[in-house]
């Protein structure tokens, strides 16, 4: 009798630590939903803001337009003006549905042997303009060598030019923002080294997570959809690849890297 007692109690404290444990995990998970709802209910309030700004501004733009009443430097204001919104809202929908795409695995890619400079060369040359209007130093170094990736063209373009975007939006007038290609063994790696304003140590393990990012420098607020970053990464990701971010702190610039594998058959550079 008192070897079946025993056999009993040893089986309700195995009972009662699977409980516990089983407790502690659904805590677990229960906290963690929690802050991923929370972080999705602050996401949803802020895209409603940003992408009400572009869209309050162009329909500003155009009821003044409509009224025949605007000088003609006025006019080439306006038409400036509302195409920025414009392009800046067809930026947000894109990072949206590629956001969806990627939660439902539904991105494909293109993938050949492609030229990683000529790629980061092109990224380059689209936000030219862009560095132009707020003064900013934009050099590039496409390195030695013509070592091909396995790729998606469009898609590692998108990348960099994710990436550059967002170092001319945290780098103040007057900044630098140099982009380098170079070999690395069996990998081709880009780096993106700005001179803004750095990215707080906290912050850094999460630059690359959806839904989360850094509030600007000049303004103390959070600007875009914060999902730039975390599309990168999932892009770079997909290609067998490694996104990576340093900083020395804030208001000490920041560098993103990207490492790709070299295409089959391709010998290290």
């Amino acid at each position: 009798m008192a070897l079946e007692q025993d056999r009993l109690l040893s089986r309700m404290r195995d009972a009662n630590e699977h409980l516990v444990v089983a407790v502690v995990r659904a805590q677990t998970l229960s906290d963690e939903a929690a802050a991923a709802c929370h972080h999705k209910d602050e996401f949803l309030a802020m895209a409603s803001h940003e992408i009400r700004t572009p869209v309050s501004a162009v329909l500003g733009w155009v009821r003044l337009l409509e009224t025949g009443a605007l000088s003609r430097r006025d006019t080439e204001r306006a038409i400036a003006a509302i195409g920025r919104n414009a392009a800046a809202l067809a930026h947000m929908i894109d990072d949206l549905l590629d956001t969806s795409r990627m939660l439902s695995g539904a991105i494909r890619l293109a993938l050949l042997p492609i030229d990683l400079a000529t790629v980061a060369h092109d990224a380059v040359e689209t936000v030219r303009p862009l560095a132009a209007a707020r003064h900013i130093q934009l050099t590039f170094d496409g390195g030695h060598g013509a070592c091909p990736v396995r790729g998606d063209a469009e898609r590692l373009q998108q990348v960099i030019w994710n990436l550059l975007a967002n170092a001319i939006k945290f780098t103040p007038e007057g900044g630098r923002v140099e982009v380098f290609v170079e070999s690395d063994h069996d990998r081709r790696q880009v780096r993106v080294v700005d001179t803004g304003q750095g990215i707080d140590p906290d912050l850094l393990p999460y630059v690359f997570d959806r839904f989360r990012q850094g509030a600007d420098a000049t303004t103390g607020r959070h600007t875009g959809l914060g999902l730039g970053l975390g599309i990168v990464r999932y892009l770079v990701e997909l290609h067998g690849g490694t996104a990576q971010a340093a900083s020395p702190g804030v208001g000490r610039g920041s560098t993103f890297t990207v490492r790709l594998p070299l295409a089959p058959a391709s010998t290290p550079c």
